[in-house]
């Protein structure tokens, strides 16, 4: 392909995906289908997997988009964890987030070990389990506009979901060197201390100097600049570092959000401005990165991580609420509305491949079957809770009149 072939391709490729994500958009508004499933669902149908329609360029962009897809996320995440919103909303959301990710390992674990899987690969599927895929989660809540205690304390949840995921997996991972006689247990358990610390670490060292430069920056083009900059660096600081660039970019969301004396919600306004268009091409690659011959070799492996996965998620919600003591109903299946599970698992999955070469095809064959299952059931899940629960603005698109 030559030069100008090269370029005419890639202008009307990214034109044509913009225009898809325009038209998941508005179908998004009119069916009880969430943007993100329309978005991951076409990307399937245009991959490789069906009708083949996308360049390889296309591909080769995908990593890049997803570590600033995510960036973002994480950035936007933070905002929920300020000193106001814990303490009003702290207990929910720490327990909550800790009883689903405990109810959720405990069940994949002993679920599929009475199933007669390895105890390597119970424990290694069950500390890739609790993860939650953050970005569908937020869209949904952009998309139906929902706002009010219940969709704070989710955005809560999903906020620390992954800190609380990589420090039990790093601990699982431990567990089945030891258990498998593999000798890099120490080695697993640094790597994910690191992971988790070091991207707290740099997520501070970041946000400090970003409150200060949002507190004194006029509205417009420099703070724009500001946080596209700081975000940017992170996810590229991050990446080099080899820590969690969520997580680093959530924490610098964080300390932007309670330590800027003025415009602390600036950043995130101007940010939201940027992320739509970026989101459509990261969900619908996502989407084309499916392969759906994942799900034909999993077997009852596959079929139980899935069932116990979404039993964990809601009897954690549950148990959570209840030693919270929310009053509303709707918290106890919370759990329900975190079921999308893609990003953060399936590096996970590739770390643990490293500890055990010999499990690597069952390990990816589960965890890339249950991506396709979540990615697009999960977002209708989280939209279908998130109208139930009262708090979005658009409910009278969908008509639901029980509450859980």
């Amino acid at each position: 392909m030559t030069h100008p072939d090269l370029i005419a391709s890639i202008l009307l490729t990214f034109g044509g995906l913009f225009l898809i994500g325009l038209t998941a958009d508005l179908l998004g508004r009119h069916t009880p289908l969430p943007r993100v499933t329309l978005l991951i669902f076409t990307g399937f149908l245009i991959g490789p997997s069906t009708l083949n329609w996308l360049p390889t360029f296309a591909y080769d962009w995908f990593p890049i988009l997803t570590d600033i897809a995510l960036a973002m996320i994480g950035f936007l995440l933070g905002q929920n964890l300020t000193r106001e919103k814990l303490t009003t909303m702290g207990r929910p959301i720490i327990g909550i987030s800790i009883s689903v990710m405990m109810m959720t390992a405990t069940l994949m674990f002993f679920g599929l070990w009475l199933l007669g899987v390895p105890i390597e690969m119970a424990l290694i599927l069950a500390g890739i389990a609790p993860a939650t895929a953050p970005a569908p989660v937020i869209d949904v809540t952009r998309e139906i506009d929902a706002k009010g205690p219940f969709t704070d304390t989710l955005l809560g949840v999903v906020a620390i979901d992954d800190a609380w995921g990589m420090l039990l997996f790093s601990f699982l991972l431990v567990v089945a060197t030891i258990v498998g006689g593999n000798g890099h247990s120490l080695d697993a358990l640094n790597n994910g201390l690191w992971e988790v610390f070091g991207a707290l670490l740099l997520g501070g060292l970041l946000g400090f100097p970003m409150a200060f430069l949002n507190s004194h920056l006029y509205p417009g083009k420099s703070s724009q600049a500001e946080v596209l900059g700081l975000v940017l660096l992170c996810a590229g600081l991050a990446e080099m570092l080899e820590v969690s660039y969520i997580l680093s970019a959530m924490m610098m969301g964080t300390v932007v959000a309670n330590f800027s004396t003025r415009h602390r919600h600036r950043p995130f306004d101007e940010l939201e401005m940027f992320e739509w268009p970026l989101l459509i091409l990261f969900f619908l690659l996502a989407g084309a990165s499916l392969n759906l011959s994942a799900l034909y070799t999993v077997g009852y492996m596959g079929a139980g991580y899935i069932v116990f996965r979404v039993l964990g998620r809601i009897f954690g919600s549950y148990i959570g609420a209840k030693w919270a003591r929310c009053d509303q109903k709707q918290y106890a299946w919370m759990g329900f509305a975190m079921l999308p599970h893609a990003g953060v698992p399936i590096g996970m999955a590739l770390l643990a491949i490293q500890q055990f070469p010999h499990l690597k095809a069952p390990i990816l064959a589960v965890i890339l079957s249950a991506t396709i299952v979540f990615e697009l059931v999960g977002p209708i899940a989280t939209r279908w809770l998130l109208i139930r629960s009262g708090e979005s603005t658009r409910q009278t698109e969908l008509d639901f009149d029980s509450k859980p």
